[in-house]
């Protein structure tokens, strides 16, 4: 029995295995669908280790808040298409529920937490690879906590309730209301989904980070042919600009491009009669750091049918 290009994307859709995957179920079943989709289900785990070295960027981000506290995980795949996938999105929410209880950000902790359902992490990560047929990794998670507040959740992008492409959490230490803090931190966590802070504030900005601006500057200085001590007035000015511009507390807001932050929050303090203090946050972009593989889906079907 002949099947094409839409039979093996139909299959793919309907199991979420690999387009490969799809391929030889078909070929292995002459080409009946159901067959090929029972065949699929029946695979083991053995294809799961082949898939393990292969680039997973994306994916999705999860974001889970209970009280006080909240997390935020990345769980990668390889293509876009799994991030699509009920199953895949089920598995990152409930891992980042897991997550959510756990007391540190250690990634191997989480894969040998328990699963809801049984076994760990780990093991149902394992799963899915080997039935949805691609690689995936869960890459990192960070907690965020106040003492008294509000942990705030931000997606932008979602491709389903609390997980999407950019996730956020903002920590927001203080007595005021929820229905106070709750919009601020809205606004605090869109401004940081397009503004991409790299630090609280400018003592908490990387050292090395830092290093390489200077450095910079000072190349761009000595091209200046100015006195040494006008040029290392102008190095220790890009430095503070540069903290200026990637600590969040320095940042100005997007909404207004004039206010900082601090004076954005310090206002709504003001406003609500009492002190609110942005302790922390969390930004989570998908795949950031991770060099990506370029693929075309559609090319790649058909090359497959044609064998």
């Amino acid at each position: 029995m002949a099947y094409t290009a839409a039979d093996v994307k139909n299959l793919r859709e309907r199991t979420g295995a690999g387009m490969m995957d799809c391929k030889k179920a078909l070929d292995e079943n002459g080409g009946d669908f159901e067959s090929a989709v029972d065949s699929l289900k029946a695979k083991g785990l053995a294809a799961a280790a082949k898939k393990s070295s292969r680039t997973a960027a994306e994916g999705l981000v999860g974001v889970a808040v209970n009280g006080t506290t909240g997390v935020a995980v990345e769980v990668n795949s390889e293509t876009d298409f799994v991030a699509k996938n009920e199953q895949f999105q089920d598995f990152v929410r409930k891992t980042t529920e897991v997550a959510l209880a756990l007391p540190s950000d250690d990634v191997e902790a989480l894969k040998s937490a328990a699963y809801p359902g049984g076994g760990t992490v780990a093991e149902k990560l394992t799963g899915n690879v080997a039935t949805i047929g691609e690689n995936q990794q869960v890459r990192r998670m960070k907690h965020v906590a106040v003492g008294q507040g509000a942990i705030v959740p931000y997606m932008h992008n979602a491709q389903a309730a609390n997980l999407g492409k950019i996730g956020v959490l903002v920590a927001l230490e203080s007595a005021a209301p929820r229905e106070v803090l709750e919009p601020l931190g809205k606004q605090l966590a869109m401004h940081i989904a397009a503004a991409f802070p790299q630090a609280l504030d400018a003592e908490g900005l990387d050292p090395e980070v830092i290093a390489r601006e200077r450095k910079v500057a000072e190349e761009k200085a000595s091209e200046s042919g100015k006195p040494a001590e006008v040029q290392a007035k102008m190095v220790d000015g890009a430095v503070k600009k540069f903290a200026k511009e990637n600590a969040l507390l320095s940042q100005l807001s997007v909404f207004d491009n004039k206010t900082p932050i601090a004076d954005f929050v310090a206002k709504a303090a003001k406003d609500a009669g009492a002190e609110i203090v942005l302790k922390d946050y969390v930004r989570f972009q998908l795949g950031e750091g991770i060099e990506k593989e370029a693929s075309d889906f559609a090319a790649e079907v058909a090359a497959a049918v044609k064998g």
